[in-house]
């Protein structure tokens, strides 16, 4: 895998997130704070998870002692979420211009990085499946996410 096909698995990732996140603004405090609906967790607690599993993921990636758990604290409102990634997105970015094709290929583990890497784009998609699946119950749809109507509206856009 390339360093492109890295940078477009998280513009797509950010993207699909970003429909998700869309989606909170007013929404219902006990929708927002409900526990036990997916497993033990709830629509807020769900895209707290998904945002602490990004962290710890670029933490590691960036060999950083950090290890950032945003799920042991009080569950943030849905627009502290949103600035949350909102810098999270800005690390990642950072450290993906730093990313390159062989840096990619040095293993951890036996595991090339860009498997790792690919791994944390995938976990999002289950947490934003589970998210959109909660929203969509609640009259709140993010509408499409699948990876191809953002390849479509990146190619469409000449990007």
């Amino acid at each position: 895998m390339r360093t492109d096909d890295i940078r477009f698995l998280f513009a797509y990732d950010r993207w699909a997130t970003r429909k998700v996140l869309a989606e909170l603004e007013g929404v219902d405090e006990g929708a927002w704070g409900a526990a036990g609906v997916v497993g033990d967790r709830g629509l807020g607690s769900i895209l707290v998870h998904h945002l602490g599993a990004h962290q710890r993921w670029r933490h590691g990636l960036s060999q950083s002692p950090e290890q950032p758990a945003p799920e042991d604290d009080p569950l943030p409102t849905p627009a502290a979420l949103v600035t949350a990634w909102d810098t999270e997105w800005e690390a990642m970015d950072a450290l993906l211009a730093t990313v390159t094709d062989g840096w990619l290929e040095h293993r951890h583990e036996d595991v090339p990085l860009w498997q790792m890497l690919a791994h944390l784009a995938n976990h999002g998609t289950q947490h934003r499946s589970e998210a959109a699946a909660l929203l969509t119950e609640a009259g709140r749809s993010p509408g499409e996410l699948d990876m191809i109507f953002f390849a479509e509206e990146v190619a469409r856009s000449g990007g």
